[in-house]
Order: C-alpha cells, then structure tokens, then sequence
C-alpha cells in the first residue's frame, strides 16, 4: 500500500515523523524546496514538547510517480479546486483523499473525486514550522488526537487502514456525527486561530487578557448559536463537551464561560494559528474557510455573526498591509 502527505508542512511533517519511526512506509510531498532538501539531507527533526530526529522519504510535487492508495491532503484549501484535479490522476482507482484541511471542504472535493473518496480528519494539537526540516510540536504529547469521519455511507474500504496509520501518532476518534466534529474543530480555530491571527499572539496569550478573552468569548457562542439554528450537534473535543462547557443562556453561565476559557486551552496555550504565520510570511491566509466559514453559514441559517464578520475584516485588512497583527486591534471590536 502506498501513502504519501500532500503539503508536509508542520503538521504533515511531524505526522509523516512519527509514521515513518513506526517503520512504516510514507512519502512527504511538499513545494517548500529548501524544506525538502533538509528532510532529505538531515531527516525530519521534531522539536518543543517531544524530541526527536527521524529519516523520512521526501520530495517536490514535479517528483510525484505513480498512483497512491491513501493521500493526506494538508495544503492551505485556498487552490483546492486545482490541487484535488491534479491529485485525481495519482490516486489509484479505489484510492482515498485523506483531507486535514480546515472548515467545511469534504464537499467541495467530492465533487471532484466523488464522496466515497473523501475522508475527513481533524487533528486536536499543533506545529509550527521553525526552519527547513526542523518543526515544534506546540501541543502536550497527551494531547495527540484525531476524529475520523467520512461523508458518504459507503465507507472507503481504506477506512481502517487510515486509522490504523493515524493510530501511530494519537488516539482516532471515529466519529459518525463528522459535520459535527467539523464544527467542533471549526469552532476552536474561529475563536482561538482568528484571535492568534489577529492579535498576533498564541493561543494562551489570546486567552488571558480579559479584553481579549471577551472576544474569543463571543466568537465560540456564534458558532454555537449558528450550529444550534442549523440543526447541526457538535461534537465534544477529547471528551469534553464544549457547549456544555462554554454555551450560556444567562449571567451567571456567561461568568462561568468566561472563566473557563484560558483552562480548556491550556493544553494548547503554546499554538500559534497557522493564519498567523502565513501573515508573517506575507502569505494570504485561509480566514475565509474559517471565520469566514462560519459567518456564511450564518447568513444562510438566519444567524447574525458579528464577531467572525469583524476577524475577516481584520485579517483582510492585514493582508493588505493596512493592519498588523497587534493587540491594537481590539480598538476594531468596540
């Protein structure tokens, strides 16, 4: 059986790390030339809350062959259209997209590949990419998680496989409720990846100030309020329940909520959204398919978002340079 990670960036990285020292066979396929060649010369060296240097099979997507039997998409989700045509051609005839990406894409891939090829997965832990090669772990080793799901009721015959893989690094969770699960994911990366990006900060440092938590506050209770309009239940998060934990009805649940927020991250306190590297590489960011996801939904349930509105205006406004990522930018909130 042949895997490869299309986009090993930090997370694939890392992924692809503790696949290949689990002795089995994984191709890391990423445009980063600089990035492959280190993988390729000095391995693939896993810093921060683990340790480790690990040799991987790496290269450029021009060195792709053949036809693979399980792909992991971790690219940015803003060419997927493109992307997924072009992976098409190199998954083998009963071969699965394994998509990592954030918000909503199952859909979109779909239709290009057809549901009963399209996994989805969500990872509960972070990386960041420190140089060429070298990637931090920014989550705590127990910490390492994924949810499984698939969007079609005919399950890939890969599905075990999949997991079997994925069990190499973490716990899989599989989740028949994935829409689900994908707001549960949606729901931490509007609140905490919108606030990191905006602010310019890690997850923590988003969550401590009170000025700022009352933000990230507002951001998860329009996630919960769109997905309670729409009909959609979502899914606990490493056995937590987060509505329970974090929806409130009156005063004394909002005090509650508010005063949660900093101990229900703090596993991932050290995170730094990958929106919020892209906007220190100068790179466009994929806050549409986020907070941008979530304000959609909204206006298609009936279900204002202001919150989320405002972060996509921010973070637009960044890209523009007209901005930078500061804690200035809670004046834009008022």
């Amino acid at each position: 059986m042949r895997i490869a990670i299309y986009g090993a960036g930090s997370l694939g990285t890392i992924l692809g790390a503790y696949i290949s020292k689990a002795g089995v066979a994984i191709e890391l396929i990423n445009r980063n030339v600089a990035h492959v060649e280190a993988l390729k010369s000095k391995g693939a060296q896993v810093v921060g809350t683990v340790q480790f240097c690990q040799p991987v099979v790496a290269y450029t997507p021009d060195e792709m062959n053949g036809q693979y039997d399980i792909l992991f998409l971790m690219t940015k989700q803003q060419h997927n259209a493109e992307v997924v045509q072009m992976l098409k051609g190199f998954l083998a005839p009963d071969g699965v997209l394994v998509t990592f990406q954030n918000g909503l894409p199952e859909m979109q891939i779909a239709e290009v590949l057809g549901e009963e090829r399209v996994l989805g997965c969500t990872v509960a832990w972070g990386a960041t990419l420190q140089s060429p090669g070298v990637c931090e772990l920014t989550s705590e080793p127990d910490a390492l998680s994924f949810a499984l799901g698939a969007i079609s009721k005919n399950r890939s015959k890969h599905f075990a496989k999949v997991k079997e893989v994925l069990e190499l690094m973490g716990t899989v969770e599989v989740e028949e409720n994935f829409l689900g699960t994908r707001w549960s994911k949606l729901l931490i990366n509007a609140a905490f990846s919108g606030m990191s990006a905006v602010l310019g900060c890690t997850f923590g440092e988003a969550a401590k100030p009170r000025e700022s938590r009352r933000i990230v506050q507002a951001l998860i209770k329009e996630c919960i309020d769109v997905c309670q309009v729409g009909g959609i239940r979502i899914e606990p998060v490493q056995g937590k329940d987060i509505v329970k934990l974090l929806d409130y009805q009156n005063a004394l649940k909002r005090a509650f909520s508010f005063f949660i927020i900093p101990i229900a991250i703090r596993k991932h306190a050290k995170l730094k959204a990958s929106m919020l590297q892209d906007l220190e590489k100068g790179k466009l960011t994929e806050v549409d398919a986020i907070n941008g996801a979530v304000s959609a939904y909204g206006r298609k349930v009936g279900c204002p978002t202001p919150m989320n509105d405002r972060v996509v205006e921010i973070i637009h406004r960044i890209e523009q340079d007209e901005l930078r990522p500061s804690f200035d930018n809670l004046q834009y909130f008022e």
